[in-house]
């Protein structure tokens, strides 16, 4: 019998072995205040590498980086009624800028220190980028403006849940204005097929990609699109979205531009984010009973290796070793960077120090003792593989000439397998024969998956209606898919015609 490394398995509490992942992998803790966390290295790392490889994806696209306050007023909001409606409840409020004591030892706001203007703590930025593109947009020679910023966003969440929902979490988010909505169009796709890319080539997580129905839209948009990714409890995760905005924003900021006749046209818009909680992503997706399994491509370091060090004359030659194999993996490149590589020499147990970093999900462990020094080898731990068939540690013994040859191969394999089997996964659990949802998603089963029917496309009190049913069986429509089947059927709840096909599912 396998005994894991965790002490919550995911089959016995799949929301408390997620927490016990965090911590044993040491990614994040509680910070003190409600709703935010410290992000501590390994987990900081992760964000930094999903960061640099998204980033550059950014760049190639034309955009560039820029920043914008984290206060904004409460005017700017008030312009877009739509924007302010969907995210008032959400809002943290600056109203004072001084404290003063009380004369009973606490610090209170200065009632002479009132703000003219409350300042809204950025949930968003459409609205004071929108502000600045009115300033930077008067000519058809301006456009496109293509702006992105990296930043922090404060959204007050009731229910929370690190780097799920969390009060205060990272993202990028992308801004652009454009002469047509042709043009702005091709742009939310193309964002959204940016995300696509990352999620299934960079995390290994297979997602859906496709429009949002339109009561899931973001607060003022003409569309919204998706990525979906399935957790391994069946669940969905929205794990970035993109936005037409249409003429919404710019008549509300006045962002025109002169065209080449002479005349004005408010300008298309679009926006377009992911955060950390594509962290929270692939844990849930790769994560298994004994931490993190962190996919290659966003690992801070790819391979580490672990002396089996005894206080005693061989230590030496035993770290020398390890020094030149460090450099010999350092030199290699994989995925179009050099290997990353950690030679950890703490003072810390060999065992201790392979199980810790087993936790937190580093793709090879190697492991090296006196006698792999003397034979010229090295002890090869890949994470995604950790167990042979009967239950042992799945070491493989090897020459030292031969991993090195074979290093980058083997993380390529590593990234190549962790997508794979959470595709096959996705692809098993959505079910397309299901007749009624009631009873599909309130049996025993914990997995329950997602389920894809066909639809009309409802609005208006028909829509509400159909919201209502899903609520009550805790259920959302995710989105329609872009490569799905065509409809040739009748609306699954109207029993109209149907135009499109549409993911159903239990979210985080």
């Amino acid at each position: 019998m396998i005994k894991h490394a965790l002490s919550v398995t995911r089959q016995a509490d799949f929301a408390g072995w997620y927490q016990d992942v965090i911590a044993e992998a040491d990614l994040a803790e509680e910070s003190g205040v409600r709703g935010c966390m410290v992000i501590k290295p390994w987990g900081y790392g992760i964000w930094e590498r999903i960061q640099k490889v998204m980033d550059a994806a950014i760049k190639d696209a034309g955009v560039q980086n820029c920043y914008f306050p984290l206060f904004i007023p409460l005017s700017f909001f008030e312009k877009e009624a739509d924007h302010v409606d969907g995210f008032a409840k959400e809002m943290a409020v600056v109203t004072h800028h001084r404290l003063i004591a009380d004369g009973k030892g606490k610090l209170v706001p200065d009632p002479e220190a009132k703000l003219e203007e409350p300042l809204i703590v950025r949930p968003t930025s459409e609205t004071v980028i929108g502000s600045a593109m009115s300033r930077w947009v008067q000519s058809w020679r301006d456009l496109p403006l293509m702006v992105n910023q990296w930043a922090n966003v404060v959204r007050w969440e009731m229910r929370t849940r690190m780097f799920l929902r969390t009060s205060e979490f990272l993202w990028q988010e992308g801004h652009t204005a454009h002469a047509t909505r042709e043009d702005a169009m091709a742009e939310t796709l193309r964002a959204l097929e940016m995300y696509r890319a990352f999620a299934e080539e960079v995390l290994a997580m297979p997602v859906m990609a496709g429009e949002k129905p339109e009561n899931e839209r973001f607060p003022g948009a003409v569309a919204t699109y998706s990525i979906e990714a399935m957790m391994q409890d069946g669940k969905a995760l929205q794990a970035g979205t993109s936005h037409y905005l249409g003429t919404g924003f710019a008549e509300a900021a006045n962002i025109r531009y002169q065209d080449k006749d002479g005349g004005h046209s408010l300008c298309h818009t679009t926006s377009w984010g992911t955060s950390t909680r594509m962290i929270g992503g692939v844990i849930m997706t790769h994560g298994d009973d004994d931490g993190l399994r962190c996919p290659p491509r966003i690992a801070p370091y790819q391979i580490v290796i672990v002396p089996m060090l005894r206080d005693n004359d061989e230590d030496a030659a035993i770290l020398d070793y390890c020094r030149a194999l460090e450099t010999e993996l350092r030199a290699l490149d994989a995925f179009r960077e050099p290997v990353r590589v950690l030679l950890d020499a703490s003072a810390n147990k060999a065992q201790a120090k392979r199980w810790g970093w087993v936790k937190k999900g580093a793709p090879i462990v190697l492991e090296i003792g006196p006698r792999d020094v003397a034979g010229g080898n090295v002890a090869v731990i890949r994470r995604d593989r950790l167990y042979q068939d009967s239950g042992k540690l799945n070491t493989a013994f090897v020459a030292k000439r031969e991993f090195v040859a074979g290093a980058v191969a083997m993380l390529e394999d590593i990234q190549a397998n962790l997508h794979a089997e959470a595709k096959a996964r996705l692809d098993a659990n959505i079910r397309r024969d299901v007749t009624d949802l009631a009873a599909h998603f309130g049996g025993d089963d914990k997995f329950t998956g997602w389920v894809e029917v066909q639809w009309s496309r409802p609005t208006g009190a028909v829509l509400d209606g159909i919201v209502e049913q899903l609520k009550a069986l805790k259920l959302t429509m995710r989105n329609t898919p872009l490569d799905a089947a065509p409809a040739d059927g009748t609306c699954f709840f109207t029993g109209e015609p149907a135009v499109e096909r549409v993911l159903i599912g239990r979210t985080y």
